[in-house]
């Protein structure tokens, strides 16, 4: 199929949508005048649409200052109003794929998104940053400083630390009352330095090589889900590694670094070509990751053979499993589990285009009641924990919190961590709420709890 429409534009479309690459390599994309001309066009299409009207706080703002304004039109709105609704998306990709009739091959051309993306780099190029984000997205640097200390550091972030939290929050702009990730001693490569031994009997015996890519909150934050994944992959057959060269940079494409993102994914692509060369499957950790390496690299650095590649051999952890229970079947020594399990289907897992793949792993293990909740949880990484955005984050977040309450499971999964953090949070907060919150998962470490070997 053609990418571009033919004939008249036509109210919505019936076709396959597809992104257009991300041209950070020309100097119009940083050119903000043009790109404060290309938000007026797009809000004007979302202005006379709205159906994105439920799905964050940017959408909402942006039609009120319409509403709002002098005209009642697009034309009165400005630079101050594109800031506004700047400020409230998390690139969460949910208008894009599930909400408008109006993304390419239609001829409006809708990414609400990526033009986002563009303005933000624009604004960064033009010298504007967020420098304390920025900084708290340096995730790599942040958690080999705080490995040596994890025990302190973690100390000196907890919540109820509040004399030193309250100094984060007006050094930092980290908001006080968030629950921050906690950092480990033994990161997830030190619980991996060798290869995992694959079960001779496992149906995939002989057949499949995993890389697992840690991702930088499994490396330093949650190292027991990496190692929850190798041994449910090995328990397979799988001949299974870990592999962990840096960070996607996830953090950095939200603060619109574009051109740092295109660089680390040439870096990542070349570590992991010879796992790719060798025949290796490539499993990320973490929604977000994952996206990234299978859409988002291609789109600004699809001229690398290499990153090219790695987002054809990449796929989400769960979908590997279900790919494999599929192609051989699973191994034998699953048990029933009575705790029952509501998985939240993070927003970044959807943008993948592939299923609630971590509800269908699930759904494997004999007698395990699983529910699925399908809306944002708000958290949005930096999003969620600054003291600019938290409150936007929880007034998002509190609908699917109530939908995971209403569930009454006593475990929480989500393919996003610190969605599920987020959530849980938002659960233990409010009084409403009698019971107790559910206790968090990544949804892999469910599985292997099933198979006994966490």
């Amino acid at each position: 199929m053609s990418e571009e429409s033919k004939g008249p534009p036509r109210e919505g479309s019936l076709d396959a949508p597809f992104r257009r690459p991300i041209e950070w390599r020309d100097p119009d994309y940083y050119d903000l005048e043009k790109v404060h001309a290309e938000l007026q066009r797009q809000f004007d299409v979302c202005h006379t649409c709205r159906r994105c009207f439920n799905l964050c706080d940017s959408f909402p703002r942006m039609f009120d200052a319409i509403d709002e304004g002098p005209t009642g039109e697009v034309d009165g709105i400005g630079t101050k109003e594109h800031d506004h609704v700047d400020e409230a998306c998390t690139l969460c990709d949910m208008c894009f794929l599930t909400k408008c009739p109006y993304v390419p091959p239609h001829p409006f051309d809708i990414d609400i998104p990526h033009l986002i993306l563009r303005y933000r780099a624009a604004k960064r190029r033009a010298g504007h940053r967020e420098g304390m984000r920025e900084q708290l997205g340096r995730t790599d640097r942040n958690g080999k400083l705080a490995k040596p200390v994890a025990p302190v550091a973690n100390w000196a972030s907890a919540r109820t630390n509040t004399p030193l939290r309250k100094l984060l929050e007006a050094i930092a702009q980290v908001d006080a009352e968030v629950e921050l990730p906690k950092f480990h001693s033994r990161t997830a490569s030190d619980r991996l330095k060798g290869p995992m031994q694959p079960n001779p009997e496992g149906p995939a015996f002989g057949k499949r090589k995993v890389a697992i890519y840690a991702t930088c909150f499994v490396e330093y934050n949650e190292p027991d889900v990496a190692v929850a994944a190798a041994k449910v992959l090995a328990r397979q057959g799988c001949e299974v590694k870990l592999v962990y060269p840096e960070c996607c940079q996830m953090p950095q494409l939200e603060a619109g670094d574009v051109a740092g993102v295109a660089a680390t994914a040439g870096r990542v692509a070349r570590a992991f070509a010879p796992y790719v060369a060798e025949g290796y499957d490539i499993v990320s950790l973490t929604a977000s990751c994952g996206l990234m390496m299978k859409f988002e690299w291609p789109l600004m650095a699809g001229d690398d053979p290499d990153v090219v590649k790695l987002s054809a051999a990449t796929r989400d952890v769960c979908e590997y499993v279900v790919e494999l229970s599929k192609a051989y079947g699973l191994a034998e020594g699953l048990a029933t589990l009575d705790e029952g399990v509501t998985v939240h289907h993070a927003c970044h897992a959807r943008a993948q285009n592939m299923g609630a793949k971590s509800a269908e792993m699930l759904k494997l293990v004999p007698g395990l009641k699983v529910d699925i909740v399908e809306r944002c949880s708000g958290h949005g990484g930096t999003f969620g924990v600054m003291k600019a955005t938290h409150g936007v984050a929880n007034k998002v977040g509190r609908p699917a919190a109530r939908q995971v309450v209403a569930k009454g499971a006593g475990t929480l999964c989500s393919d996003c961590p610190l969605a599920c953090k987020h959530m849980v949070q938002l659960i233990a907060d409010d009084p409403k709420v009698e019971t107790p919150a559910p206790a968090q998962a990544h949804p892999i470490a469910v599985m292997a709890r099933a198979y006994g070997v966490l």
